[in-house]
């Protein structure tokens, strides 16, 4: 896939993902696929061997992937967490925040203008997944 945006400073995953009900199936994948309405605390067991979890984005107005990554975040995934699909440059920062670190969109986005969506926003609100620290807490500093 050519038009993958990625974030992270390790090698990228060169494995494909398998779907769900493929990867409880085997023994040795390390990419894995999460679609719309799939469970991500399924694999929360797995964590450890997991290099790349990729999760699908059908429409860009499904938030559930949103909170699959969150969830993965906080049960300590530390992988390649790739949003695929109906992506959009407006979502990127928002994706970064529940902890996407990989896109690959659908629609070519240009390397430029992701990078200026991901700087948009100097200071956050709340706590999330990316470990940015709320603009509140500071104040007592």
């Amino acid at each position: 896939m050519d038009n993958i945006l990625r974030f992270r400073d390790d090698g990228a995953s060169e494995e494909p993902a398998v779907t769900l009900d493929s990867f409880f199936d085997q023994s040795n994948a390390t990419a894995v696929r999460l679609e719309d309405g799939e469970d991500a605390r399924q694999l929360i067991p797995y964590l450890d061997r997991l290099a790349m979890i990729e999760i699908g984005f059908s429409a860009f107005g499904d938030g559930r992937g949103y909170s699959a990554a969150r969830i993965l975040r906080e049960h300590g995934y530390t992988g390649e967490l790739r949003a695929q699909g109906d992506v959009l440059v407006d979502q990127l920062a928002f994706m970064r925040r529940c902890g996407f670190d990989s896109f690959a969109p659908e629609k070519p986005i240009n390397a430029a203008d992701a990078k200026k969506a991901l700087a948009r926003w100097e200071e956050v609100y709340q706590n999330a997944a990316d470990g940015r620290k709320p603009i509140w807490s500071k104040r007592h500093e």
